[in-house]
């Protein structure tokens, strides 16, 4: 697993054993991503969801303690898959990080507690799935707006989004940092070293 420039976030590129009859790899690994994270991934809850190209979900996150760390893969197709630092007091607040998870790398990605999620469908039928360690609480999740352009996120020119009407009404950044939405990066990292 390599981290990336965000603290809390890794990408994992699985060795794909393949032959006349197909291809075998293993895309997660709990004593890998303890290593690597400093805890094991609570598994609470398994989420899979089919994408049209253009379908851009999030920036989403939850309220921490407890968050909802994810560890997410694209089994069909391909999607630009991306976290954004929205921990107030982070060294790397407001930035953000594009990696391409497809059916032919078979990348996963590790999002801790507290960072923002989200991804656009680049191919018809992408298909994420994306494992959880808290179950979804409506009354604990949030997002900001994933076309805000303070933040910039460069989004494929070539693909019209096509945003939820609740990721459409979605905050900025700046709007949910002043409204006190966002998680503390301080409590961020207590509740990591809880976690370990």
């Amino acid at each position: 697993m390599d981290p990336l420039g965000i603290n809390g976030t890794y990408l994992f590129t699985p060795r794909v054993h393949g032959d006349e009859r197909g291809s075998f790899y293993e895309w997660f690994r709990s004593d890998a991503l303890q290593k690597q994270v400093g805890h094991a991934l609570n598994l609470a809850q398994a989420n899979c969801s089919t994408s049209s190209k253009g379908v851009l979900r999030g920036i989403h996150f939850a309220d921490v303690p407890p968050g909802q760390a994810k560890y997410i893969t694209c089994l069909r197709g391909a999607v630009l898959d991306v976290v954004v630092d929205i921990r107030v007091g982070s060294p790397t607040f407001g930035r953000w990080e594009a990696v391409r998870l497809d059916d032919e790398t078979r990348r996963c990605l590790y999002i801790g507690e507290g960072i923002g999620h989200g991804f656009m469908a680049l191919t018809d039928d992408a298909t994420v799935v994306y494992l959880c360690s808290e179950p979804y609480a409506p009354g604990r999740e949030h997002g900001v707006h994933p076309l805000d352009p303070e933040i910039g996120i460069e989004w494929p020119a070539d693909v019209e989004p096509l945003l939820s009407p609740k990721d459409a009404q979605a905050p900025t950044l700046a709007e949910a940092r002043r409204t006190g939405l966002l998680p503390d990066y301080q409590s961020c990292l207590d509740y990591y070293a809880e976690l370990g």
